[in-house]
């Protein structure tokens, strides 16, 4: 049996999620210790199918689960070296992390560059500072310039995508928790989507973690990946080994070896039991 793949060193890391337990209407259990670590300056993948708990643990992160009744229950979440999981949405935002929401949110009525500056509404450092990261913005963004005066609601996906994006990055985090960016998105943008996210984590140093279905080009732009299902973490790797490993392969990346069987063949039950062996 192989080594197990390197962990980053947890001085190392800017988010640490420690055996979490996530519980809706005081009854139903959806993560179960789930643990990941994000290095700073790193890209990050959380893979897993429709329904493995890929969101939730993006919002036990960023505290947004009490909206709809559910809670941390168990474990810690330590973010640049302070448990946050007490801490406001508002709180953790001040501090350098904030969620893009799987289905952009946009607020449709506003024009691209009005959705923008609402990033920027915790920020106290000036309008001249605001204005510059607006431009920075348009930098990464050039569709989003030429269509800074319509109305969001009326843009299209991609471009939706972007702007929520884009306000994420208004607020200067340190850290983007971005949910299925590749969402509802032809495939020639969200490789420039991921493009971008490749581009501000190298220049601008934001960390990312992302959540995705689209384990293909997850890998391909994350250093580091977890694979969820059923809110267990039943596999965890260096992104360059989980392209490799048959598993992935077979049930992910749809490549399954000589002789293996479908995905719609194999037990549910079968795949985690060879995986956690």
């Amino acid at each position: 049996m192989s080594d197990p793949a390197p962990k980053p060193d947890a001085a190392d890391n800017i988010l640490s999620v420690n055996s979490i337990e996530v519980i809706y209407d005081h009854v139903i259990l959806v993560l179960k210790g789930v643990s990941l670590s994000v290095p700073r300056g790193g890209i990050t993948a959380l893979l897993g199918a429709n329904g493995a708990g890929k969101t939730t643990t993006l919002k036990a992160i960023s505290n947004l689960l009490h909206a709809e009744r559910g809670e941390v229950t168990k474990g810690t979440i330590v973010f640049e070296g302070d448990q946050v999981q007490s801490l406001s949405p508002n709180e953790l935002v001040r501090r350098g992390c904030i969620q893009v929401m799987e289905g952009r949110h946009c607020f449709g009525h506003l024009s691209v560059e009005d959705n923008l500056m609402t990033g920027a509404y915790t920020r106290r450092d000036g309008n001249a500072a605001i204005r510059a990261d607006l431009d920075l913005v348009y930098e990464y963004f050039p569709r989003l310039k030429v269509r800074r005066s319509s109305q969001a609601g009326y843009t299209s996906g991609g471009e939706q995508q972007m702007t929520a994006i884009g306000r994420a990055l208004m607020s200067r985090p340190k850290m983007i928790l971005l949910d299925e960016p590749s969402m509802g998105l032809a495939p020639q943008l969200v490789e420039e989507i991921f493009e971008i996210v490749r581009k501000l984590n190298e220049e601008q140093g934001v960390s990312f973690l992302l959540a995705e279905q689209n384990t293909n080009i997850a890998l391909r732009y994350a250093k580091y990946g977890y694979i969820l299902e059923s809110g267990r973490i039943v596999l965890d790797g260096e992104a360059s080994a989980l392209r490799e490993n048959e598993d992935v392969k077979e049930f992910y990346l749809g490549v399954g070896g000589e002789g293996r069987r479908s995905f719609k063949e194999v037990k549910h039950y079968k795949r985690r039991k060879r995986w956690l062996a």
